[in-house]
């Protein structure tokens, strides 16, 4: 399966790329499953969207708070069924 492959840059003004496994929409806010590569050991993140209506640009960022962050790995975990998402405190791209 080919998935989408996107680009964001960082506040540091560093490009990082990732592909979009899934996406959804709760509570009128977009939500993007994303991982690091291609493989089966890639690091997976969630993005909200905080972009507002009319901007040209959306602004994603890593979803921080804990509750938000297991309601919507829920809804993404029931989308892919065999997949297991685990909350990191790191930032995509920094280690």
């Amino acid at each position: 399966m080919k998935r989408e492959k996107v680009s964001f840059t960082t506040e540091n003004g560093r490009t990082e790329e990732f592909f979009v496994e899934e996406e959804t929409r709760i509570g009128g806010v977009n939500y993007l499953l994303v991982t690091d590569s291609d493989g089966e050991e890639a690091n997976a993140c969630i993005l909200k969207d905080l972009s507002e209506d009319g901007d040209e640009e959306a602004n994603f960022v890593p979803v921080e708070d804990d509750t938000e962050f297991h309601a919507v790995a829920g809804v993404f975990q029931q989308m892919l069924e065999d997949t297991v998402l685990v909350q990191d405190t790191k930032e995509p791209g920094k280690a």
